[in-house]
């Protein structure tokens, strides 16, 4: 359930930076917006981030953390679970908040620097003190690769936004119903909701790289929407560590994508629902490598 939460939070960030497509981009030369409306901004960003910010914490505390007996501040090493699926959930989740946050901090006016390093660290300090949660609950613990994923995650949001000011390479999620949900629906879901978020065993994580903007394609008549994608995948999950090693696998997966973020039309209404889902890889053929073998799935999400 934690997993639930944090996505949909995420979705929530999305949803509030694309309200507003028509703001000022980060510019060498600096910023384009009206000085005057600099500090009427930075009071919305700050009051309405402290506000999510507290509710999600006392949110956490009384889902997940109110029912479990605190304990000394512990670590523990989950990096052999879900074949590090859960990883790759925090380092989207890490991501796609500072990419937001980037966004955000860049509407209300910020430098170019502070803009990209806030709005960039958002989900690294967010989910940081999620880990530190999980740190005095006897029930989990803090997890360095759970601290490392979101910090690959924030920087990879701001490494672009400084050497491009864009983000070209970009993480995405990917996924399908499958059958092991069934053997374990109490950690990968009783329903579909809960298995679109928890069921590892259907959930793909893209790295997207945009073609015309990586190669700086200059003909206007090249798609900017065009991607190639990489995808990782695993299968036969039940249990966090399997019981069979033979029987969980890894998937390797090679697509194209369409990024939605680069379609603009004369809706704000269009553009910013093209914006909020942004994140979801797009369904289309992808080849599948696993256990020795080579798949092709004419439509794969």
């Amino acid at each position: 359930m934690k997993s639930l939460f944090l996505t949909l939070l995420t979705c929530l960030f999305l949803q509030i930076d694309a309200q507003d497509r028509n703001t000022p981009k980060i510019s060498n030369k600096g910023w384009n917006v009206n000085q005057s409306s600099h500090k009427e901004r930075k009071n919305i960003l700050l009051i309405s981030g402290a506000s999510l910010y507290t509710i999600s914490l006392v949110g956490l505390n009384q889902l997940w953390y109110a029912d479990y007996p605190r304990n000394k501040f512990h670590f523990i090493n989950d990096n052999g679970e879900w074949l590090q699926m859960d990883k790759m959930g925090h380092m989207s989740t890490s991501y796609y908040m500072g990419v937001a946050g980037i966004e955000a901090y860049e509407w209300a006016g910020f430098s170019k620097k502070k803009a990209i390093w806030y709005g960039g660290m958002t989900g690294s300090i967010f989910l940081t003190v999620i880990e530190a949660l999980d740190g005095t609950s006897e029930q989990w613990g803090a997890s360095p690769g759970d601290l490392i994923a979101n910090t690959t995650g924030s920087l990879l949001a701001i490494g672009q936004a400084m050497k491009w000011n864009e983000q070209r390479i970009q993480l995405k999620y990917s996924y399908h119903t499958t059958r092991w949900a069934e053997e374990n629906p109490e950690q990968l879901g009783g329903n579909h909701l809960e298995r679109v978020l928890k069921d590892y065993n259907g959930q793909t994580y893209w790295l997207t790289f945009n073609i015309k903007s990586l190669l700086n394609i200059e003909d206007d008549n090249f798609p900017s929407w065009f991607s190639l994608a990489l995808g990782y995948g695993g299968e036969s999950m039940t249990e966090p560590y399997s019981v069979d090693e033979k029987k969980t696998y890894r998937q390797y997966y090679v697509s194209f994508d369409i990024d939605l973020n680069r379609i603009r039309t004369k809706s704000k209404l269009v553009n910013s629902i093209l914006h909020t889902f942004g994140f979801l890889k797009f369904p289309i053929s992808a080849l599948e490598f696993s256990n020795g073998n080579m798949y092709f799935h004419p439509i794969y999400y």
